[in-house]
């Protein structure tokens, strides 16, 4: 209509913006500007108390006094119902619009910078710091696991080769799961500053750091650069910890180390995931590709080639859950591999065949035809399954949102 060209014109004829919902109402249906100001609280306010139908009648009759049909008043009425379900002041938008610009520019240039200021916000945000550390080194950089040695508190940047584009970024301490902030940390940060470790006994000795504490640096391969085994180094400071010390008998010293076994990669990677929830070392899934090529099922950088409308299966760890009330009981998931993403679609009728390993599954199996458009790839579910493997991978909890 007419009159509401000026209003919707910059966003192609869908209200985004509060402001402009309340100028349709004074522009369409002669509101007053109090009676917009009380639709645009009503708005917000609309799926907890349905306060925005009382202004049904009143916008649709007076609408249709200035010549607007019914049809459409009806139409533009449903809009400004709906917007309560994505719409925000313009002021926002712009703040919002300014904050993706500056982090979208950083990761562009500065991706080592990007992805270290991110791992030291955290909690936050869409994806977890597992993800965080995966996409980064898909994308060229260096990521290097905690290290009593050289880690501080939080994850830093190292200069790793002069002639290197970007700086490498060192996983921080505040990763190791069970440390103290306050009461472990300044123990190690004060008797590094004092003189660098040089060994496993040196440690032990120096920061006076409880059983737990060194079970967990040990655990988590912080200290491969005292001891390279963690199995070693485990026994080691469990046996130093619980020998006394004195000014007079000394270091403590530990019993000799039987000869474990050196952890694989699969073990390597599970002992972080348990630790620290990431690792710098490997995907979980990495480890178990040789099983999952055997059952034919591609990674997501295979997946990502195949041909529009083909049937296809794939399993990765899901990472995120989206379920919008405007999207009719659809699914939206996020799976991922060593090698990228895949977006599934869950339709509702999938969903209720399969409601309880949709919601829970942290290692999912899809079966689904390939809708790919514009060099996106988003598999549409026709079936969930739980993948068989002789061993499960280590996961982190899915960020999932409704």
């Amino acid at each position: 209509h007419d009159c509401l060209k000026p209003v919707l014109e910059k966003t192609k004829g869908v209200p985004l913006f509060q402001e402009q919902v309340m100028q349709l109402a004074v522009v369409a249906a002669d509101y007053t500007p109090g009676e917009a100001d009380q639709l645009r609280r009503d708005m917000a306010a609309w799926r907890r108390s349905g306060r925005i139908e009382r202004h049904r009648d009143r916008l649709i009759s007076r609408m249709m006094a200035k010549g607007i049909e019914r049809a459409f008043a009806e139409r533009v009425f449903d809009q400004i119902r709906g917007f309560g379900e994505y719409g925000f002041p313009e002021s926002h938008a712009a703040s919002f619009a300014l904050i993706v610009y500056a982090t979208s520019w950083v990761r562009c240039h500065y991706p080592d910078v990007f992805t270290c200021s991110l791992l030291n916000a955290q909690p936050m945000g869409f994806y977890s710091p597992a993800t965080i550390v995966d996409d980064a080194k898909r994308h060229g950089l260096d990521i290097r696991p905690i290290d009593i040695i050289h880690s501080d508190w939080h994850c830093t940047l190292e200069r790793h080769d002069p002639d290197a584009t970007h700086f490498a970024v060192r996983m921080g301490l505040r990763y190791v799961k069970g440390l103290s902030h306050t009461h472990d940390w300044p123990r190690i940060d004060t008797a590094r500053r004092h003189t660098p470790f040089d060994s496993v006994d040196d440690l032990v000795s120096r920061t006076a750091l409880n059983e737990r504490a060194l079970s967990r640096l040990a655990e988590t391969g912080a200290l491969t650069g005292l001891q390279p085994h963690r199995r070693d180094a485990l026994w080691q400071v469990r046996g130093l910890a619980r020998t006394p010390t004195s000014t007079l008998l000394g270091k403590a010293t530990a019993d000799e180390t039987p000869a474990f076994d050196p952890l694989g990669l699969g073990d390597s990677i599970a002992w972080d995931y348990r630790t620290s929830g990431h690792s710098p070392r490997g995907h979980p899934l990495a480890a178990v590709r040789a099983e999952l090529i055997a059952q034919r099922l591609p990674d997501a950088r295979a997946l990502a080639l195949m041909r529009d409308g083909r049937q296809a299966r794939y399993a990765g760890l899901v990472i995120c859950r989206q379920r919008p009330g405007t999207a009719s009981g659809v699914l939206f998931m996020t799976l991922e591999d060593e090698t990228g993403f895949v977006n599934i679609v869950i339709w509702k009728t999938v969903f209720d065949q399969h409601v309880l390993i949709a919601k829970t599954a942290s290692f999912l199996g899809v079966t689904g035809k390939i809708q790919q458009a514009d060099g996106v790839v988003h598999p549409l579910t026709a079936t969930l399954w739980h993948p068989e493997l002789p061993r499960r991978p280590d996961t982190v909890a899915s960020r999932d949102f409704h």
